[in-house]
């Protein structure tokens, strides 16, 4: 009996098996369209699951799907602790190896008491057009199976939710990048490509800053409230972006601040070298090329370029050419005039406060200087740059951290003479961190201490004798015009 049955179980399989080839291989695509088409809707009556198919690529020149990176972001918590067969993926810009599902596994899932299931597929494709971009046999896709009644929630509520936090998980697992912009005329040597990146792994934290604690807190905080501010920068009209403006003298730990504020963030670094920069129009480029969730950084900004505005008129120089144009001189100087950068500060202000700054949210511009009333007023008002920021010299609260971070110190009975002299002389954090480091591999904090202080003394001195000769300087000066005045009466 069992023979029997297996047999006619076979002889049914191979008989639909051979009506399905007949059916593809005579029957018109027309009317084999309509056939299948009503046995779908005849197979939908019986069967009460609905699936939602998402591929791996875009039709996008084999662009690859956020949508579709951030489900395999998702599914790989999920197919870690439950799928039985798993695949390493290589995903771009991730710490470390991403775990998913292999092919053909499946994963179940729940949302608000709605059990589901995702399977990892492959769909085979004929190609049968030539393209110039190259097409693969099988494409790789999610499939989505749930119960028809749950619709609304699972296309309202359930997918923003697994997008959503399938981002969030490739943002924690992301490794942080130095980028900085290749020169204009190399953009073709470099792929087409913008922005050039190395590896940032900068160890600084704003608890390993040396600054005053309450101007630290007070940092963090402002960059915790923009970094959950998208609704209200949204309910406001502005676009999702912050300013900081970060000045001192050198050595107060401007770049260092900006390196903390990475690591806090999680935000790629973005510096940008305005001299490389052709001109406003590639200035635009650049910006659209940075993606949310960056910190856009211009260093020395009053260094970068002449961002007066101020230009030779086209008169002036054509009379000039007139005079100096067979000189070879001249003519090497035009062509390097020609190669420098033509970024004026109208183009800067409106590449940060524009309508182009709209154009991707979630992003910090960050201006260092160390001569903040060199900046055009215009440049760094409120709006553009919104925290102004003061790394001044080493005051002693910012001494007892880094007192904590190169000798594990709290106290010691030579921090009086310290915070003394540091109240009385000017020390830059990046000097006090120099006389603090130990001198051998067992470490002497006293010794380390007492070299501060001996550095100190010395930088006390040198400028109450500095103070000395500029006072002296001036007296003669005022004697000098005194006698030049007593002269003409």
């Amino acid at each position: 009996m069992m023979g029997e049955m297996w047999a006619q179980t076979g002889s049914v399989i191979a008989s639909v098996m051979f009506v399905a080839a007949i059916f593809q291989q005579y029957l018109p695509r027309q009317l084999r369209y309509h056939v299948e088409r009503y046995t779908q809707k005849l197979v939908s009556f019986v069967y009460p699951y609905i699936q939602i198919s998402f591929d791996e690529f875009t039709n996008d020149f084999r662009k690859r799907s956020e949508i579709y990176s951030a489900i395999q972001s998702y599914l790989s918590a999920k197919s870690s602790t439950r799928a039985k067969r798993l695949k390493a993926h290589d995903v771009k810009d991730s710490k470390s190896v991403v775990l998913g599902m292999d092919d053909s596994e499946e994963v179940t899932d729940e949302f608000q008491g709605i059990n589901l299931s995702w399977a990892s597929r492959k769909r085979t494709k004929n190609q049968t057009s030539f393209s110039f971009y190259p097409q693969a046999d099988e494409k790789n896709h999610y499939t989505l199976t749930f119960h028809r009644r749950h619709r609304d929630i699972i296309t309202g509520s359930y997918l923003d939710y697994v997008i959503k936090e399938g981002k969030a998980i490739s943002v924690s697992n992301r490794q942080r990048r130095l980028y900085i912009n290749n020169p204009t005329q190399n953009w073709y040597s470099y792929r087409g490509t913008k922005w050039s990146h190395v590896v940032f792994e900068h160890p600084a934290s704003f608890e390993t800053l040396a600054m005053d604690p309450k101007k630290k807190e007070e940092i963090v905080n402002d960059l915790i409230m923009f970094r959950k501010g998208k609704e209200y920068y949204a309910k406001i009209g502005k676009p999702w972006k912050r300013g900081y403006l970060l000045y001192g003298p050198p050595g107060t730990g401007k770049s260092t601040m900006v390196a903390a504020m990475s690591n806090l963030m999680d935000y790629d670094v973005y510096d940008l070298e305005l001299t490389t920069v052709k001109d406003n129009t590639e200035l635009r480029k650049l910006l659209i090329d940075t993606p949310s969730k960056s910190i856009l950084v211009i260093e020395d900004i009053d260094c970068s370029l002449d961002l007066t505005g101020q230009r030779k008129k086209k008169k002036e120089k054509d009379e000039e050419d007139k005079e100096e144009n067979k000189d070879p001189v001249r003519k090497m100087r035009e062509d390097q005039e020609n190669t420098q950068s033509k970024v004026t500060l109208s183009g800067l202000l409106n590449f940060i406060d524009g309508i182009w700054s709209a154009c991707g949210g979630e992003r910090l511009i960050v201006f260092t200087t160390n001569y903040v009333e060199k900046l055009d007023p215009a440049l760094i008002r409120r709006g553009r740059m919104d925290k102004h920021i003061e790394l001044s010299y080493c005051c002693f609260e910012a001494f007892k951290v880094l007192a904590r971070n190169y000798l594990d110190l709290d106290s010691q009975e030579l921090f009086e003479t310290i915070a003394r002299l540091l109240g009385e002389t000017n020390m830059t954090p990046a000097d006090v961190a120099e006389n603090l480091m130990p001198k051998s591999v067992i470490p002497d904090s006293e010794s380390c201490l007492k070299n501060l202080i001996e550095a100190l003394e010395a930088a006390k001195e040198e400028a109450r004798v500095k103070a000395e000769e500029e006072a002296k300087s001036k007296a003669e000066e005022e004697a000098k015009l005194k006698a030049v005045e007593a002269a003409k009466l």
